[in-house]
């Protein structure tokens, strides 16, 4: 029997995968508090604890402008945490699924990027995301690297809560509107990679890089806005209307890790490979807001 391990359990694609692969077998979830990717040597001995024969790991160093200085712990957790466990899942023939970035890549594209794109991080973050990616590679085991793109969820620290919440207490907001991607739920992630261990399990998924986000594109202004109608279609009265959110350029909120104008994500061979269409973006940030429109705090 499979025996699935988790990492990162507590974040929002961590709290999905709990769902989509608690009919895989045996499941083990585990937060920083039993796994942390800082602590090497101690995540090792857990790999050996455990023996996992999936791992999928969904933890990781987020905080991109921090990451610009804290470039140590940003390449322990993001790189060398990935090194170790590729190593013991080499040594295990264990599967490793992992999750990379759009971060990787410089953003000068005006089409979306696909897995054969030469990569180019611009900020720490991203360096340390695509270091991982290639060291889990190095490492020889079996892998799915899935790169995605504006995860977010209904639970845990992200845009659209973040959006829904100030959008109840004020009556502008200003968001740029000069980098473009595809906002990606953490529910499809985890739901396609269920589906995607299952291939691999059948010989019917090579072991490889895919990228994973939704289809169609928007800015951080156009996702904002949206947000904002859907909370008025969903029978909530925020402060701000779709016309106060406003957009600015990225230059009047400058950050200390640079961003990728363009980072949207080509899925075509994820979708060819398992024989799936990817929703549109916004189907599910509707399914978010409806659920989150039922609480009174966001």
């Amino acid at each position: 029997m499979q025996h699935v391990l988790i990492l990162g359990k507590d974040g929002q694609v961590g709290t999905e995968l709990q769902r989509s692969l608690s009919a895989s077998g045996q499941v083990t979830a585990l937060g920083r508090d039993q796994a942390d990717l800082n602590q090497l040597g101690a995540l090792r001995s857990t790999l050996e604890k455990i023996k996992p024969t999936i791992i999928v790991n969904a933890a990781a160093y987020t905080a991109v402008d921090k990451a610009e200085t804290d470039q140590a712990t940003a390449q322990r957790i993001n790189a060398e945490a990935i090194e170790t466990i590729g190593h013991f899942a080499y040594q295990t023939n264990a599967l490793v699924v992992h999750y990379s970035t759009d971060y990787v890549f410089d953003g000068t594209k005006n089409t979306p990027y696909t897995e054969q794109d030469a990569t180019n991080p611009q900020n720490v973050y991203g360096q340390s995301k695509l270091d991982g990616e290639i060291a889990l590679r190095h490492s020889g085991c079996q892998h799915l690297i899935f790169r995605t793109s504006w995860v977010f969820a209904g639970h845990g620290n992200n845009f659209l809560r973040t959006m829904m919440r100030l959008a109840m207490q004020r009556e502008q907001l200003t968001v740029v509107d000069d980098q473009f991607g595809a906002p990606t739920s953490a529910e499809l992630i985890a739901d396609l990679t269920a589906l995607s261990i299952w291939a691999h399990r059948r010989d019917l998924m090579p072991s490889g890089l895919y990228h994973l986000a939704a289809s169609g594109q928007t800015s951080w202004h156009g996702f904002a806005r949206y947000i904002v109608q859907q909370m008025i279609a969903n029978g909530m009265s925020p402060s701000v209307q779709p016309d106060k959110v406003l957009a600015i350029p990225s230059s009047d909120y400058p950050t200390p890790a640079i961003r990728p104008a363009f980072s949207h994500l080509d899925s075509s061979l994820l979708q060819h490979q398992l024989d799936i269409q990817m929703p549109h973006w916004q189907t599910h940030v509707r399914r978010a807001v409806a659920q989150l429109a039922k609480f009174t705090h966001i």
